[in-house]
This record gives structure tokens, C-alpha cells and sequence, in this order.
């Protein structure tokens, strides 16, 4: 369903939310803790901090922390930074003209599983998940 990579996003943002308000965490802790190689981690992490959803900083005491309030994060603005989940579906048969006028075999069942996806995604924050 999730990329690797997406998966890697929620996981680091999880156990990020998870520490004390206002306490950083070393990539190289959190690609241990979160079980992922630390060079594909720091490119994870790196998306995360442009796309606003965690800060940076350097030095002895630096790391990373969240930049948004856990219960004010979707789990949707994660996963969107690397997947695309934003209702816009793609045909499971790879039609390239796979519509509700123009349906492949799966497209009604699809459609109605899809959009129950994309609204668990956009309606679960991460500080349900750490509840």
C-alpha cells in the first residue's frame, strides 16, 4: 500500500512525537530506533524538514523534533510528502481510461476501498496513533 519510504516518514514521525515536548533525537538514534539505514534515513528526514513537518538542528544537542503538534498532523501531510494518496486513483489493471463512465473490472470496488484509504490517511493524526 505505502512506499517504503512513506512507511520509514511515519515511523520516524512517530517515534519522534513520542519524546518529550522540545527534545531532539540523533538521526543516527533514530535510524536505529525506527530500524532504517542511516544514509536513506537522512533523505527521509531531509523531505520531512522541507516539507515543514519536522525541525533540524545542528551541534552537540542537535537532531530532530517535530515541527507540528502531534494532534494537528495528519497522517496524509506525511505520507503525501512521498506518496500520492490524495484521492486521485490510479487504475489497478493499469488502464490508462479508468473512470466511473468508463470502468475497468475493479474500478466500483476499488473506488469505494480507495476513498475509505485516503480518509483514514487524512483524518488519523499522529496523535492518534501515539494515544
Amino acid at each position: 500500500m505505502l512506499s517504503g519510504t512513506a512507511e520509514y516518514a511515519l515511523r520516524s514521525v512517530v517515534h519522534l512525537a513520542r519524546q518529550p515536548p522540545g527534545e531532539t533525537v540523533r538521526a543516527d538514534d533514530l535510524a536505529q530506533a525506527v530500524d532504517v539505514p542511516r544514509n536513506y534515513l537522512g533523505k527521509v528526514l531531509h523531505e520531512l524538514v522541507r516539507g515543514g513537518i519536522l525541525r533540524s538542528s545542528r551541534g552537540k544537542r542537535g537532531g530532530f523534533q517535530l515541527a507540528v503538534a502531534p494532534d494537528a498532523l495528519s497522517l496524509l501531510e506525511i505520507v503525501s510528502l512521498f506518496d500520492r494518496l490524495d484521492g486521485q486513483r490510479r487504475c489497478l489493471l493499469g488502464r490508462p481510461e479508468c473512470s466511473d463512465v468508463a470502468p475497468c473490472p475493479m474500478h466500483h470496488r476499488w473506488k469505494a476501498t480507495s476513498e475509505q484509504i485516503a480518509r483514514f490517511f487524512k483524518e488519523t493524526t499522529i496523535g492518534d496513533v501515539i494515544r
